[in-house]
């Protein structure tokens, strides 16, 4: 399946294939705070189709997910890392996709603040 989604102005819009399942919540010091739902997917399934040159980077701790925001209106569409296999992942934040009820979607807690 393909799942449609963007930021709340627009300005980055993205397409991610495959079927959603693994859902998390996570509850480190970032995630916490954007209460964004994610589920994480192989980076191949990932496909931004607007603003990808516009988007900003953050990172923290260890450096090594690149949490990507739109700068015009500050929405999380997703992250990017890799794996403990070191294959390159993204995590997608389940609320920038369209026609998802997140009452119907198995939301599984992450302790993320043991990292």
């Amino acid at each position: 399946m393909t799942y449609k989604g963007s930021c709340h102005c627009g300005n980055v819009a993205i397409e991610v294939e495959g079927e959603m399942q693994g859902v998390i919540q996570c509850n480190c010091s970032i995630c916490l705070r954007k209460g964004a739902p994610l589920w994480f997917v192989p980076r191949t399934s990932l496909r931004v189709t607007r603003g990808e040159n516009t988007l900003s980077t953050y990172t923290f701790n260890k450096h090594v997910i690149k949490h990507r925001f739109c700068p015009k209106c500050g929405i999380h569409t997703h992250g990017e890392g890799v794996d403990p296999k070191g294959n390159a992942m993204a995590a997608i934040n389940v609320r920038c996709l369209e026609g998802v009820d997140l009452e119907k979607v198995e939301i599984t807690p992450y302790d993320g603040r043991k990292l």
